[in-house]
């Protein structure tokens, strides 16, 4: 999370910008199979976003994003290029990292681990009394990382940095259940194996802090965005580590959320700063 600051204002229009790094970085950022994630669009975010970390889209559509930023227990939602969103207040000052929509019950994700849920049509509302915290659920530890399964209702969270993971060889991730009156429960664990992802590198080893998690509806990959250290980690469906893509920093500054849209089209969000205002890059399918 950082300070606020003060943004120009010609940094602050909301809109589409085609990027391209050929003039200004020299060095070959690769990126997944069907994504050109070097020249993506850049959807500024208006300046109530400009600490934005998790995005949605609701059954995958994207004609309106939905995010959230650190400081606030706000939801956010507008359509790309809007220059102003509008907010739902669902709770108290606090570090919220992470949204999913599932099933008719948006999920918001604090940084301590604690879940709360309320149903999507209350966006609509001045104020919902349907808000449910969840506590718990999860063990103690720093949390950033969710994606919830429209299909199966599971909801698939992966700590940033808890104090059981073995000296960082492994990343642990844990699995809820959303029922149908959307309550929460204790589902099982996954983990991905840091060691996979320092062998891909080369043998060197990382610091790895996920900061956003989404499956891909196409491939049913699992991507996971660290921010530190700027990587893409890309799994198989069983969490076992297939590939892993150096994020081009001029682009990717603080990366902190991912979600695909029902297209297989790929969105990741930035956190603003000193020199630059929150956005979203999202890099087309092209299906090669």
């Amino acid at each position: 999370m950082q300070t606020k600051k003060i943004i120009p204002a010609v940094l602050m229009m909301a809109g589409f910008v085609t990027l391209s790094t050929a003039c200004s970085q020299k060095r070959k950022f690769d990126g997944p199979k069907g994504y050109n994630i070097n020249t993506p669009q850049k959807i500024v975010m208006p300046t109530s976003l400009q600490e934005i970390s998790g995005i949605a889209f609701y059954k995958g559509n994207p004609d309106t994003v939905y995010a959230e930023q650190d400081e606030d227990g706000k939801v956010f939602y507008l359509k790309p290029g809007d220059h102003h969103a509008t907010v739902f207040k669902f709770g108290k000052h606090g570090d919220y990292e992470d949204i999913a929509i599932s099933n008719g019950f948006v999920i918001m994700l604090r940084s301590n681990g604690l879940l709360f849920t309320f149903p999507f049509t209350d966006l609509h509302q001045e104020e919902s009394a349907s808000v449910v915290e969840w506590k718990d659920l999860l063990p103690k530890g720093e949390y950033e990382a969710m994606y919830a399964d429209e299909a199966s209702r599971l909801i698939y969270i992966l700590c940033k940095n808890c104090p059981d993971e073995n000296d960082k060889k492994i990343a642990k991730g844990y699995i809820l259940q959303l029922n149908t009156e959307g309550q929460v429960s204790q589902q099982g664990n996954f983990t991905v194996d840091v060691k996979d992802i320092d062998k891909v590198l080369g043998g060197k080893k990382i610091e790895f802090r996920p900061s956003a998690l989404a499956q891909n509806p196409r491939t049913k990959e699992w991507y996971i965005v660290a921010s530190i250290g700027k990587i893409l980690v890309v799994t198989d469906s069983n969490w076992k580590v297939t590939a892993v893509y150096k994020l081009n920093p001029a682009l990717y500054i603080q990366p902190e959320g991912i979600a695909f849209d029902k297209n297989s089209n790929l969105y990741i969000s930035n956190e603003g700063g000193d020199l630059h205002s929150g956005n979203i890059l999202k890099t087309v399918w092209t299906g090669k």
